[in-house]
């Protein structure tokens, strides 16, 4: 049976982690209000049953906890994400296997690539409905306007299918749409997305780049879409990956494409090379509005079709945490192996949320020689595409908890000479909607180097660190019933005792 956003509505009911709201709520600033207050509580996924000007209810909030990102993927704990990252790795740069265990795992995950191939559906739920031409109306949709600085209502979880057009290989991802009129959107694409390779193949080819916008879809799908494939590999199989089984999909009826069958709507249109609109300002994930591009592709849309009495799903950007910043944070393990794969001095990696789920990372390594620090970072930085825009790595030991920021800070302060361990790499492509670069779409990278300092990179003798005496500590644990301390917890310390301000 296919998977659906419906069944994961249902599953999270179950759970008791959904809410449904049956008070009319405006889609202009009051849901994001809403749903905000719920992300920043970790509270539950929210179903607005009631919203004015629409006919669709709105889902959000689906994904605002780690717990429920891994529930969209099949899993209950985050561990089990970095066993699915070790599969994906052995796709993302296959390697001859050396021993016979190898061969086996490798035999695995291709025995599973041919499960997740996807299906077709002839009679696909998402075209239960099906509105061509002029009665296409996107204003019908309730898109939310988020910040009171918004120049208009944009869509923020839609899945956009393009296909590039000479292999023909499609290209699924997440990208903000801003409303312009009843039948046109424009886009905010970064220059490195797949997206904007297919319109220039197109532009080169003279032809308008066909475009499908597939909306409430089942949300491993758009965990597929945010993992870093190869560009060989399609978004679809990988979603058969995750889910274990192959994807349901649908010819669209008017372009050339495929989207998810359980959709419960669909936009089909194109964008010709060249026409663009005006879009922004708008609400970004770094925190801020982002500029206005007066140079924005602008899609113009035929067709709709949709499921019966559909559901829109929706999310909003902005300084975490936010719904994407769940999604990073589970992604985080599912990436693990495939970095490691890429660059294997690498133990462990940390995106921490604060700092955006991608502008900051936590290397550990197993140092064995001089400059081996610098060399994981400038290897990091090249390993997967999205990591070109991480703005400072910093490299610590392997023993150094890296999701402990205490740990981290403590490995900074001591181990760091900044003449000697802070690099600097000048004049880097960069995120345009960093606005603390000099240049738009154009900045430096920063690479630290708080691993323990190996001669010649120091000439002075590291002192031992300090640590419990084992036999001591070994005791300790035995006796500690015996002390009166038994119903004293020794799990994580609340960072509040330490001046931490934790309260939201």
């Amino acid at each position: 049976m296919a998977r659906d956003l419906r069944g994961f509505i249902k599953q999270l009911e179950q759970r008791g982690q959904l809410r449904r709201v049956s008070a009319p709520v405006d889609s202009d600033l009051e849901i994001a209000e809403i749903a905000n207050r719920m992300l920043q509580r970790g509270g539950p996924g929210l179903l607005f049953e009631n919203v004015k000007g629409s006919p669709y209810p709105v889902a959000i909030n689906l994904l605002g906890t780690v717990e429920r990102v891994c529930w969209a993927m099949n899993m209950e704990s985050p561990q089990e994400l970095e066993t699915l990252g070790k599969k994906l790795a052995l796709l993302y740069q296959p390697r001859p296997p050396k021993k016979v265990s190898q061969a086996i795992d490798l035999g695995k995950v291709l025995f599973d690539v041919l499960r997740a191939k996807p299906d077709r559906d002839l009679f696909p739920p998402c075209q239960q409905v099906v509105v061509k031409g002029d009665d296409v109306d996107l204003t019908t949709l309730p898109m939310l306007r988020v910040y009171p600085g918004d120049a208009g209502k944009v869509m923020t979880l839609g899945l956009m299918i393009t296909k590039d057009p000479e292999t023909k290989i499609p290209n699924v991802g997440v990208y903000r749409l801003q409303l312009q009129s009843k039948n046109t959107m424009t886009v905010q694409w970064l220059s490195v997305r797949g997206p904007t390779r297919h319109l220039r193949k197109a532009a080169a080819m003279g032809q308008d780049l066909e475009v499908a916008i597939a909306i409430g879809v089942d949300p491993l799908v758009i965990l597929a879409a945010a993992t870093p494939v190869p560009v060989d590999l399609s978004e679809w199989l990988f979603a058969g990956l995750y889910s274990g089984s192959g994807i349901h999909l649908a010819k669209c009826k008017t372009v050339d494409l495929e989207v998810p069958a359980t959709s419960e709507i669909v936009l089909e249109g194109t964008v010709t090379p060249g026409e663009v609109g005006v879009d922004g300002p708008a609400g970004d994930h770094m925190g801020y509005y982002g500029g206005v591009n007066e140079k924005a592709p602008l899609f113009r849309f035929h067709c709709m079709t949709h499921r019966k009495d559909p559901i829109y799903l929706t999310t909003f950007s902005g300084r975490p945490p936010k719904e994407d910043a769940m999604m990073a944070l589970a992604l985080n393990r599912v990436y693990t192996p495939i970095l490691r794969q890429q660059v294997p001095e690498i133990v462990d990696f940390f995106l921490p949320m604060e700092a955006l789920s991608y502008k900051a990372a936590v290397i550990s390594i197993d140092k064995v020689y001089p400059g081996h620090a610098r060399r994981a970072a400038l290897a990091f930085w090249s390993a997967l595409p999205q990591f070109s825009y991480t703005k400072f790595v910093i490299v610590v030991d392997k023993d150094i908890n890296i999701r402990d920021p205490r740990a981290v800070v403590w490995a900074i302060t001591s181990k760091v000479d900044p003449a000697r361990d802070v690099f600097i790499l000048p004049d880097n492509p960069f995120d345009s909607l960093d606005f603390a670069t000099e240049k738009p779409g154009l900045g430096s990278k920063m690479g630290i180097d708080a691993t323990t300092k190996l001669y010649p990179e120091t000439d002075r003798p590291w002192a031992a660190p300090l640590v419990s005496d084992p036999d001591v500590a070994a005791m300790v644990d035995r006796r500690w019933a015996q002390y009166g301390l038994a119903d004293l917890e020794l799990g994580e310390v609340d960072p509040n005792l330490f001046g931490y301000d934790m309260k939201v």
